[in-house]
C-alpha cells in the first residue's frame, strides 16, 4: 500500500531523529501555541502520535480531534499515547479514503504532501480545503528546496531519502511537490513561517480567507 509506513513504524521516530535531530519535532511543535482553545482539529498523517501528547500540553482538555493516519501500525502506537481529557477518534485510512461532514478550526499536515505525486497532492488538498472552516487555520510542515544556505546537499538528501522509501516501497513520490501554489490561488493567508535545519524544513501556519 503506497505511503504506508508499517514497516518501519516501530523505528521511524528513532531514524528521523537520527537525520534531523529534533528539527521536525520543533517545526511541529512551535505551531501548536496558535491553536484557539476548543477547537476542532483534523490531524492527517500524525504518523506514532507524539504530537498528540505535545498538544495535550498546551490544552488538557476542551480538544476535538479526529486522527487520521494510513498505517495500521502508526495508530496502535498513537492510541496509546496520553493526550489527557481531549476527545480524540482513531481513523485508520489513507486520506483519499476519509470522508466526514464536519468543518475543523484547525488542519495539521505534517510531512504529508512529501509522499504524494503532483496529482494526488492537489486532489487531497482540494479535500482537505473543503474540511477547514472560513477563517481557519492549516499548519504545513515539510521538506522544502528554500534558497538560502545552498540546495546541492538538500537535494542529495531528498534524493537520498525517496531512494531509501522506494526500495521499501513505501511513497510514491520520487519529487517534492511545492504545495505553496495551491494555497495562494485558493486565497490563504500566511500568518507565520518558520524555517528548520538550514532551510529544508519548512513550516508555515496559513489562513483561510474565504
Amino acid at each position: 500500500m503506497l505511503n504506508n509506513y508499517d514497516k518501519i513504524a516501530n523505528h521511524y521516530d528513532t531514524l528521523s531523529r537520527l537525520v534531523f535531530f529534533k528539527s521536525q519535532v520543533n517545526a511541529q511543535i512551535n505551531q501548536l501555541q496558535y491553536i484557539p482553545k476548543g477547537s476542532t482539529v483534523l490531524i492527517v498523517g500524525g504518523g506514532t502520535g507524539w504530537i498528540l501528547e505535545e498538544l495535550a500540553r498546551v490544552y488538557a482538555s476542551g480538544l476535538k480531534i479526529v486522527y487520521v493516519e494510513i498505517s495500521a501500525k502508526m495508530t496502535a502506537l498513537s492510541q496509546k499515547r496520553n493526550y489527557q481529557d481531549n476527545q480524540v477518534e482513531f481513523v485508520n485510512l489513507g486520506i483519499e479514503d476519509f470522508e466526514t461532514n464536519i468543518t475543523f478550526d484547525v488542519i495539521l499536515t505534517p510531512f504529508l504532501f512529501d509522499n504524494f505525486a503532483e496529482q494526488r497532492a492537489v486532489k487531497v488538498f482540494g479535500q482537505l480545503n473543503g474540511y477547514l472552516k472560513t477563517d481557519g487555520l492549516w499548519f504545513l510542515v515539510d521538506f522544502s528546496l528554500h534558497k538560502t544556505n545552498g540546495n546541492w546537499w538538500k537535494r542529495l538528501l531528498l534524493k537520498s531519502m525517496y531512494r531509501f522509501f522506494k526500495l521499501l516501497g513505501i511513497v510514491e513520490a520520487n519529487h517534492l511537490v511545492d504545495m505553496n501554489p495551491y494555497f495562494l490561488k485558493w486565497a490563504y493567508q500566511i500568518l507565520e513561517l518558520r524555517l528548520y535545519y538550514g532551510g529544508f524544513i519548512k513550516a508555515v501556519i496559513f489562513k483561510k480567507i474565504k
